[in-house]
């Protein structure tokens, strides 16, 4: 185990991959319609700019984590950091739609890597307790900054540098945290580092789940273009749902699964990833929403819409390192419910404070304030749970599931929320006011329905059962 000094320096490092990552999806969507501009893109064209990210990074996210525990964590950050700083190059320089679909798509690439191999790092670095509990507090801070952080520099540097600007910043972000990687992270942080396990590496495993993942990943964010039942939708999610059946399938007889069979029998931590995808379901489409009532019905521009989500981002930052003192004193499950409760209360009050003529200190400041309180408590535990019982040689796995499990509650939270609001407003051409806000309504009352389910099935979950090494067949570099 690395020494306190060591990890004081590896966790602003950590913390600062991950504000990158979270910032590179907003900073991107707010130059969305410069980009259309100056490239020529239609808004379907446009909408693939964001959402060849979302399938890459989403579909690669498991892989990413067990590519970490098995040829090095730090090693693989750095190729995720490296692979983002030249995929930003290659955005910042694209001539046309096309090039810069397939420059967002590696994007995905390098932060599934990245995000994977950061979290897994923490994993290591901090053990089970309440170092761990602050260094994800931490996390979660930073992940609250992300967003609005990520709106307010996209909206500033493309009005004053234009829309190829943020590219650039991704480029010269990643390039600085690589450079602080080598410098501040341990070299060899797992087994895999160590032994050489990536020689038996489980190839149709890796296979089958990344196509399955990313299959479903296309199949929901592309739902709102293509709709819940066109032929695309379905296609592409019966094969994704498919190859996923067929990843299992291949597990059960794998020498060395990309996922040892004793992972699958934590009932704890199963539940632990069913609530963290909850609480994104409910919490990542509310920002978006958010965001586009401050903007279509009070008529903030997109810096105000982003800065408006600023109160919320101040009370993670606040809160977020006072959450492993809460679980010292609660307990994990009360802890954990409690944020629940917080989110499904602030959600609904956001839902109903709605009006087409409020404001937003009158109608969105409160609510948002405790949502603000909610969001580290629920991150923090259900990644403190999820992880709990990750054996030394399965951190980047146990990454790799929690982070999967967080995005695909966020993408099919944003396609669920989002069909709900168009269904509602229903009305052709530009909605009203009053339309669009009874809209933002339905979908904020669904959100806290989700938040209300993980606060019921949060309020019981066993402990994590302790780390157990597996059997040898199961141990990530086992020579044999």
């Amino acid at each position: 185990m690395s020494s306190p000094t060591a990890t004081r320096g590896a966790l602003p490092v950590l913390a600062a991959v991950q504000l990158l990552l979270i910032m590179d999806t907003a900073i991107v969507n707010v130059a969305l319609p410069s980009i259309g501009a100056a490239l020529g893109s239609g808004s379907a064209g446009l909408s693939w700019v964001a959402n060849a990210y979302l399938i890459t990074f989403g579909g690669l996210l498991l892989l990413g984590g067990r590519a970490a525990d098995l040829l090095g964590h730090r090693r693989i950050l750095l190729a995720g950091l490296g692979l983002l700083a030249a995929a930003s190059t290659a955005g910042a320089l694209a001539p046309n739609p096309a090039a810069l679909v397939a420059a967002r798509a590696a994007q995905g690439v390098g932060a599934a890597l990245a995000a994977a191999a950061a979290f897994a790092l923490l994993l290591v670095l901090f053990p089970d307790g309440p170092g761990r509990h602050r260094a994800l507090g931490v996390f979660a801070a930073t992940g609250g900054l992300g967003g609005v952080l990520g709106t307010t520099l996209g909206g500033t540097l493309t009005a004053l540098l234009g829309w190829r600007s943020t590219f650039w910043l991704n480029l010269l972000a990643a390039t600085a945290l690589a450079v602080l990687t080598t410098r501040l992270l341990p070299a060899a942080t797992g087994p895999g580092a160590e032994t050489g396990g990536f020689r038996r590496f489980d190839l149709a495993g890796a296979l089958t789940v990344t196509a399955g993942l990313g299959l479903l990943a296309y199949a929901l964010v592309g739902s709102g273009q293509n709709g819940w039942l066109s032929p695309v939708t379905l296609v592409a999610g019966g094969c994704g749902l498919g190859l996923l059946a067929i990843f299992g399938a291949v597990e059960r007889r794998a020498v060395a699964p990309l996922v040892p069979p004793g992972v699958w029998r934590r009932a704890a931590q199963r539940r632990a990833i069913l609530l963290a995808a909850l609480a994104q379901t409910a919490l990542f489409p509310m920002f978006f929403l958010v965001s586009l009532y401050l903007q279509r019905v009070l008529g903030h521009g997109p810096l105000g819409g982003g800065l408006g989500l600023l109160p919320l981002s101040l009370v993670v930052v606040a809160v977020a390192p006072q959450t492993g003192r809460l679980i010292s004193r609660l307990g994990l499950t009360r802890t954990m419910t409690a944020g629940f409760v917080l989110l499904a209360a602030g959600t609904l009050w956001l839902g109903l404070a709605l009006t087409p003529d409020g404001g937003f200190a009158g109608t969105v400041l409160a609510p948002t304030l405790l949502l603000g309180a909610a969001l580290p408590l629920v991150m923090v535990t259900t990644n403190v749970a999820a992880t709990a019982g990750a054996a030394p040689e399965e951190t980047g796995l146990a990454s790799g599931l929690v982070n999967t499990g967080q995005q695909f509650g966020s993408v099919l939270g944003l396609a669920v929320l989002v069909a709900v609001a168009t269904a509602v407003t229903g009305t052709p051409g530009t909605p009203t006011p009053a339309a669009e806000t009874g809209g933002f309504r339905a979908a904020l009352l669904v959100g806290a329905a989700f938040a209300a389910v993980a606060a019921l099935l949060s309020a019981r979950p066993r402990p994590p059962a302790p780390a157990t090494a597996p059997p040898r067949r199961d141990r990530v570099g086992d020579p044999r």
